[in-house]
C-alpha cells in the first residue's frame, strides 16, 4: 500500500506517527493532535517544505502510528520513542557532558550517594545537577545532618537478625548508626531518609520549623544535649539554603523554562524554584535535524526535563515560559509572565541559556572553526531570506568631513573573514560636495561595472553602511546594471542597528546577540575603519599640498617626494635644510625652509 493510501486510513485523534525508510529504519517520530491532518501536511504541498524536510520526505517509504488518549500522552510517547529509536531527523537533546545525580537507593536501609548513571531500578534520583559543586555541597549537608551507612551490605531483616555483620570504623567515628547490627530500627532509619528526600525536593522550610520545634521541646525537658543537636541541624539547613538564589518571598513553587535559538540549534535552561529559592538549574543543547517550530521544540524540552527529573513528584502547578508551547500539560498553568518578579525569574533563566549558547559557540569556534563559519553563514542566509549561502560579502561606506576629500571604501569578506587583498577605496569623481546618496550610487556603479567588465566574481550579499537614502541610491545603481536578481542588498543604520531592506517600509531587527547581526556589524565597522584611514591619509596629503603649493618652484612631483619622506608639514618644519635638500635639492630646500619658518 502506498503512503497516500495509508494516510487516508489514519485516525483523526491524537497520537504518534513514525516514518520508515526503505530498510524499515525509523527516521522520524512525531506527535499530532490530529494524526491524519498532520501526516498529510508532509505530502500535500512539497514545494512549501524546507530543504532538509524535503530530503527527509523523499526517503519515507512507510508510516506507522500509535493512537493515545490525549495530547500529553502523545508528547510523552514521542519522547520515549525518540530515545528508543534515535531517529536521524529528530531533534537531539544534549547535555554536552554527564551531570551527577543524587540517588536514594531502593534497598533495606537505603544508601544516599552521588552517581553519573541513571538506572531505572526503582531508586529515587534527584538531578541532574549542572553544578557539580552544588551536588557535593548537598551531600556534605546530608552527611552532616544524618549518619547514614555507605557500605553495600545486604541489610535485610533476616541477615541482621542472624548477626552476620560487625560494626565498622564509621560507627566508632559517629558517621554511621550501625543499622547492620540493629543499632537503629528500620523505621527510625527510614525517618532519616524521608527528611533527606524533603531536603532534595527543596522543602527546607518544613524541616527548619520541625527542628526548631524539637529543639524547644527538648530544652523544655532539660535535654540540653539533644536540644543542641537539633539546633546544629537547623543551623546547617539555614546556612545551606541561604546560599541558594532567593527569588522573592512571594514566589513559591514553579518551574521555569527558556529557549534561545541559533540556526539549527536551540539552547535551553530549566530552573526549579521551590519555596522562593532556585534550587536547581539544568542546561540543554537541542540539535534540530530538520526545521521545527519553536513551540514544538519547547514542548519537547519540557517533556525531556520531566522525563529525566524528579519534578513530577513535586506536582508543581505553575510553569513559566518565554512563549507558549504547542502542547498542553494537564494540571499545569503554563503562561508567559509580562511583568514583575516572575518576569525577572524568566529573564534569569534566559541569561543562563544565553551563557550556554555563548560557551558552546566559543568552543565550536576553537575546536571546529570551519563548522563554526558554516553555522554563521547559514544563520545569515536564513535571517535575510537568501537563496544562496553568502560566502562573498561586500560592504560600502562613505567618508567626508565638511564636504572635503569625499571618499568611499569597499571591504570584502569571504567565508566570513576579511579578504584584505580585495579591499578597494574610491575617490569620488562626479559628485560635488558632501552628497552621500549620489556618492554611494557612483561607487556602487563603478565597482560592479568594473567587476562585470573584467569577468570578476559578484558577491552574494552587498551591505550599505547607511539608512534608506544610501540604500535607495545603491539599489538604483544595481538596477541600472541589471544585477538586482543576482545579489542581495541590505543597509545597516547605526542608531538602532536596524537593517534596511529595499522595498520594505519597515526595518528588520535581528537579535542583538545573533551571529548574523554581529557579522554584519563587523563588516560595517571594518568598512568604516578602512574608509576613515584612507580619508585621513588623503586629507593629510591635501593639507601638505596646500602649504607647499604656495612656495615658488615647488611642483607636484616635489610635493609627492616630500610627502613620501616626511608624511606631514610639521615634520618638514622640524627637518634640517640638509635633510630636505636630500629629497628636492639645495635651492628648493632653502626656499622651503624660509617659507615654513
Amino acid at each position: 500500500m502506498i503512503i497516500t493510501d495509508k494516510i487516508k486510513l489514519l485516525p483523526e485523534g491524537p497520537g504518534v506517527y513514525r516514518y520508515l525508510d526503505e530498510d524499515g529504519v525509523v527516521i522520524y517520530v512525531g506527535k499530532a493532535k490530529n494524526l491524519k491532518k498532520r501526516v498529510a501536511q508532509y505530502f500535500q504541498s512539497p514545494e512549501k517544505l524546507t530543504r532538509k524536510t524535503a530530503v527527509m520526505v523523499s526517503k519515507i517509504r512507510d508510516v506507522e502510528h500509535t493512537v493515545v488518549n490525549s495530547e500529553e500522552d502523545a508528547l510523552l510517547l514521542e519522547n520515549n520513542l525518540i530515545k528508543e529509536y534515535q531517529p536521524k531527523y529528530n531533534i537531539l537533546l544534549k547535555d554536552g557532558k554527564t551531570y551527577p545525580w543524587i540517588c536514594v537507593k531502593k534497598e533495606p536501609c537505603p544508601r544516599v550517594f552521588l552517581t553519573r548513571r541513571f538506572k531505572k531500578d526503582g531508586s529515587l534520583y534527584f538531578g541532574p545537577y549542572s553544578s557539580v559543586m552544588h551536588a557535593h555541597r548537598l551531600m556534605e549537608l546530608i552527611n552532616a545532618l544524618y549518619p547514614l551507612r555507605n557500605c553495600n551490605l545486604n541489610l535485610s531483616a533476616e541477615n541482621i537478625a542472624k548477626g552476620k555483620y560487625k560494626v565498622c570504623l564509621n560507627y566508632h567515628v559517629k558517621k554511621c548508626l550501625a543499622p547492620c547490627i540493629g543499632n537503629i530500627s528500620a523505621a527510625d532509619y527510614q525517618g532519616q531518609i524521608d527528611s533527606i528526600v524533603e531536603i532534595l525536593k527543596g522543602n527546607s522550610s518544613y524541616l527548619i520549623r520541625e527542628y526548631d520545634k524539637r529543639m524547644k521541646d527538648a530544652a523544655s525537658k532539660l535535654e540540653f544535649e539533644l536540644a543542641n543537636e537539633y539546633k546544629e541541624k537547623k543551623g546547617l539547613l539555614e546556612k545551606h539554603y541561604s546560599k541558594s538564589a532567593v527569588v522573592h518571598s512571594g514566589i513559591m513553587d514553579m518551574d521555569v523554562f527558556s529557549l534561545i535559538f541559533e540556526g539549527q540549534d536551540a539552547f535551553g535552561n530549566y530552573m526549579k524554584v521551590r519555596n522562593g529559592c532556585i534550587i536547581r538549574s539544568i542546561n540543554l543543547q537541542i540539535k534540530m535535524r530538520i526545521e521545527e517550530e519553536q513551540s514544538t521544540v519547547l514542548s519537547s524540552f519540557i517533556a525531556e526535563i520531566y522525563s529525566r527529573n524528579d519534578t513530577e513528584q513535586d506536582n508543581v502547578k505553575e510553569i513559566l515560559v518565554p512563549f507558549m508551547p504547542d502542547q498542553e500539560f494537564e494540571g499545569k498553568n503554563v503562561h508567559v509572565p509580562l511583568k514583575g518578579d516572575k518576569l525577572a525569574v524568566l529573564e534569569l533563566s534566559r541569561k543562563n541559556a544565553a551563557e550556554l549558547r555563548f560557551d558552546r559557540l566559543k568552543q565550536e569556534e576553537f575546536v571546529n572553526p570551519k563548522e563554526h563559519t558554516e553555522r554563521i553563514l547559514e544563520n545569515l542566509k536564513r535571517d535575510l531570506g537568501m537563496d544562496e549561502l553568502p560566502r562573498h560579502i561586500e560592504c560600502f561606506d562613505n567618508s567626508n568631513i565638511q564636504g572635503t576629500n569625499p571618499v568611499s571604501a569597499c571591504v570584502v569578506f569571504k567565508d566570513g573573514a576579511p579578504s584584505k587583498k580585495d579591499y578597494r577605496h574610491f575617490n569620488i569623481k562626479t559628485v560635488v560636495g558632501a552628497n552621500d546618496y549620489a556618492s554611494m550610487k557612483e561607487v556602487v556603479n563603478r565597482r560592479y561595472t568594473r567587476v562585470l567588465a573584467e569577468g570578476g566574481e559578484l558577491p552574494q550579499l552587498i551591505v550599505i553602511d547607511g539608512g534608506r537614502g544610501q540604500v535607495r541610491f545603491a539599489y538604483e545603481a544595481l538596477l541600472e546594471l541589471g544585477l538586482l536578481d543576482k545579489v542581495k542588498l541590505i543597509g545597516i543604520a547605526e542608531r538602532m542597528e536596524e537593517l534596511i531592506i529595499p522595498g520594505d517600509p519597515y526595518p528588520m531587527f535581528l537579535d542583538k546577540n545573533s551571529t548574523s547581526l554581529k557579522l554584519i556589524m563587523q563588516l560595517r565597522d571594518e568598512a568604516h575603519r578602512f574608509g576613515i584611514t584612507h580619508h585621513r591619509d588623503r586629507r593629510s596629503k591635501g593639507q601638505i599640498s596646500s602649504s607647499l603649493d604656495t612656495i615658488p618652484g615647488v611642483g607636484p612631483k616635489s610635493i609627492e617626494k616630500l610627502i613620501a619622506k616626511f608624511k606631514s608639514v610639521a615634520r618638514i618644519k622640524m627637518a634640517t635644510e640638509a635633510d630636505i635638500a636630500s629629497v628636492v635639492g639645495p635651492n628648493l630646500a632653502r626656499k622651503i625652509k624660509e617659507a615654513l619658518s
